[in-house]
């Protein structure tokens, strides 16, 4: 195996350019773990832990910009915490404290999971993923970025380099099902985020890309009141209802339509409470 350890975005983009072959290693908490299973054996890793421009956070009124190696430990909080608590609470269920100080959004990007606990954040806030390469930047919608399990649209030749995660008006959380709070990939999780009048609400591990329930938020738009008896069981029926789940070794479809319907309907009644 021949790993190379660019100290700069420039040499990682001219890198990759040269071997677009090769595997982007950050902090290596998918990659490693299929590499100790000898699931996969790669020739060629490029390392991007020492490039400090992907380590970059800059927080602004409406949004904030989140290198791609900041690790979840920095997300837990402080003021990047603070600025996006639906990603803080992400955060904190991600593995142990040496996962969270390693794992970063560039890695649950890249490996594209409908598991990755960040992912039904960013899809909730109209994340945008940032794709350099030695030709420039561009700049792709979650919305757009993640094709299929473990998909995305990034190109060979392109490094995540950075996400700009949109700032919201009104209340955001976040909440999963696993086995255990923490240390678990989670069973169903969802994201419900308040922005001006708007409800958005995506949900992870329940089909094979993080799914937006724009048809539960279109519903939620009509609403003469939107504080009505009832609404909030509704908005958790119909997000179940729009979960395209599978039964696996960790649970049931049927079970996992039930706890979206659960997470769904406490995160409304939370924000609602705000």
């Amino acid at each position: 195996m021949t790993v190379f350890i660019p100290r700069s975005l420039q040499e990682a983009t001219d890198l990759i350019a040269e071997h677009p072959d090769a595997h982007l290693l950050t902090g290596g908490t998918d990659l490693m773990v299929e590499v100790n299973f000898n699931h996969r054996r790669p020739e060629k890793v490029i390392s991007l832990g020492k490039i400090e421009e992907l380590r970059q956070v800059i927080i602004n009124d409406d949004h904030v910009i989140i290198g791609a190696a900041v690790p979840y430990s920095q997300m837990e909080k402080g003021e990047l915490g603070e600025s996006l608590p639906a990603l803080a609470e992400a955060a904190r269920t991600v593995g142990s404290p040496q996962i969270r100080a390693a794992g970063s959004l560039g890695g649950n990007l890249g490996t594209c999971s409908p598991a990755g606990d960040s992912l039904p954040v960013l899809s909730a806030t109209n994340s945008i993923v940032h794709l350099t390469s030695a030709g420039g930047t561009r700049m792709v919608p979650f919305s757009e970025f993640m094709t299929g399990p473990k998909r995305n649209s990034r190109q060979p030749h392109e490094i995540i380099t950075a996400v700009t995660v949109t700032r919201t008006s009104g209340w955001q959380g976040y909440a999963k099902v696993g086995t255990r709070n923490a240390m678990v990939i989670s069973v169903a999780s969802a994201c419900v985020v308040f922005h001006d009048d708007e409800l958005r609400i995506a949900l992870g591990s329940v089909g094979p890309t993080i799914i937006r329930c724009t048809d539960t938020e279109n519903w939620y738009q009509s609403l003469a009141s939107k504080n009505a008896n009832g609404v909030s069981l509704e908005i958790g029926s119909r997000a179940s209802q729009e979960s395209r789940p599978i039964d696996d070794h960790r649970s049931t479809a049927d079970y996992r339509r039930h706890a979206i319907k659960v997470l769904a309907q406490r995160l409304f009644e939370r924000g609602m409470s705000k």
